[in-house]
């Protein structure tokens, strides 16, 4: 019977970064390899399945047809064989090994300060590597395997995942005035969609306070110019306009050496669910829980 020959997973490995970077230096420095080590396992991979999975030239990486589906699969093979660590670990101490976790811009700077000193102190054997991107980077790294959970705000379409509610984060109108002439709250119907500045595409939180506006026409009419919400601050500190602020990063002090003021916005969309999601029927769903209930209770301690 002949003996059969089957990819490593560090050529996989190499294939993904590959695919990943669409350059030769930059695949290798993720995977910690020289350039000559990575195009060398790759070259032996081809060799291996018989068929070219990368066209090569000076300028440009192109995969085939073929070469992309095998890369898709290799993402599949690589998640199980996570898998079979985190099996391992689920069976040992709660919170321990390592964790890769990615967090949205909008909580990431607000809530991150509050929890990490407490996973530190309770769990010193967890060794947690985050990651800080939008919520759509995000969920498709959770999906190929890149990350083992997030930390975001619902709704999000984040794809076949379990979740766990840690708290509801309440949406406040920022706007510049002072707070003798302001009213407690803002109905959704009195805000002035035309003013608003909201973060660019890619950001959960702009469908958010769109949705907590509640007005026909409001995705059409919103402004959206900022890439960061310390951004929109200084802008509307400068009466460029009004936008949606998360009660978290007010909490934070977002607003601390400015002329802006914050209300909470009435209405029954004026909320986001603070969620931890993760891969259904992760072996390591356990530990996933135990996480969530950690950091609700270091946001509300």
């Amino acid at each position: 019977m002949a003996a059969t020959y089957l990819p490593t997973l560090k050529q996989l490995q190499y294939l993904v970064a590959l695919h990943d970077h669409g350059h030769f230096g930059r695949a290798a420095d993720a995977c910690f390899v020289s350039q000559s080590t990575l195009s060398a396992g790759l070259r032996e991979l081809e060799t291996l399945i018989g068929v070219t999975l990368v066209e090569r030239t000076r300028r440009v990486v192109r995969f085939t047809p073929l070469g992309i589906a095998i890369t898709d699969k290799a993402r599949r093979v690589l998640r199980e064989a996570d898998e079979l660590g985190d099996m391992a670990r689920a069976a040992g101490r709660p919170l321990s090994g390592e964790m890769r976790m990615s967090v949205i811009p909008t909580i990431a700077p607000f809530l991150l300060p509050r929890i990490l000193p407490r996973l530190r102190r309770d769990y010193p054997e967890l060794k947690l590597f985050l990651r800080e991107e939008p919520s759509g980077p995000a969920c498709e790294g959770l999906n190929n395997g890149r990350t083992d959970c997030v930390l975001l705000a619902l709704p999000y379409p984040c794809g076949d995942v379990a979740s766990r509610t840690l708290f509801d984060d309440r949406l406040f109108l920022a706007f510049q005035g002072s707070e003798g002439d302001t009213p407690p709250a803002i109905p959704a119907a009195a805000i002035d969609t035309s003013r608003l500045l909201l973060l660019e595409d890619g950001h959960c939180l702009k469908d958010h306070a769109l949705a907590a506006c509640d007005r026909p026409g409001a995705r059409t009419e919103a402004a959206m110019l900022g890439t960061s919400l310390h951004t929109i601050v200084q802008m509307v500190d400068n009466n460029l306009g009004i936008t949606m602020l998360p009660e978290m990063a007010i909490r934070a002090g977002i607003l601390d050496h400015s002329s802006v003021v914050a209300r909470p916005v009435e209405g029954e969309d004026a909320t986001r669910r603070i969620a931890l999601v993760w891969r259904r029927a992760s072996p390591r769903d356990r530990d996933f829980g135990l996480l969530a209930d950690v950091l609700a209770e270091a946001r509300s301690g």
